[in-house]
């Protein structure tokens, strides 16, 4: 199935279609392979927590940049080296909807749609600096089976 997402991320990416969160998902769904997929991984996420885990050094840097009512906000989409990648961005407080997970820790709030929670359920979000970069991750995905050597991208346990 892992082989049949990338296929299909590859593909809908070189026609120059941009997958985002739900309708990634709808896509995925379509397959013939989906009922099969969805069964088997029913029973992994079942296993893993229904939550985001949040780093000090993530605390630490989301406090830095905050301006006011700007939070970060994760999203999961098609593409990368391995099949799904994470994304980040600053997001007001205006933006939030019912199909948001908001996980606050110190003050600071991390926003998942729950599309892409599904995904990541269970992951820690951090910070990390090197002498060459600074970036937010997503690391320790209990559904991710590997993922890149840069980091970004991830492909999930089947």
């Amino acid at each position: 199935m892992a082989a049949y997402i990338r296929k299909c991320c590859a593909t809908r990416l070189a026609m120059g279609s941009v997958l985002r969160g739900y309708r990634f998902h709808q896509i995925c769904q379509k397959s013939p392979l989906a009922k099969q997929f969805s069964a088997s991984a029913s029973t992994k996420a079942e296993a893993t927590e229904d939550t985001i885990n949040i780093t000090d050094s993530c605390v630490k840097q989301l406090s830095r940049i905050n301006e006011g009512d700007k939070h970060l906000r994760v999203l999961v989409e098609g593409g990368g080296c391995s099949g799904f990648q994470c994304k980040f961005q600053l997001d007001s407080q205006q933006n939030i909807t019912e199909e948001d997970r908001v996980f606050e820790q110190d003050g600071v709030k991390v926003i998942v749609d729950e599309v892409s929670l599904g995904y990541i359920k269970g992951a820690t979000v951090d910070y990390h600096q090197e002498l060459i970069r600074s970036a937010f991750r997503i690391t320790n995905i209990p559904m991710s089976e590997n993922g890149c050597s840069c980091g970004v991208s991830f492909s999930l346990k089947l």
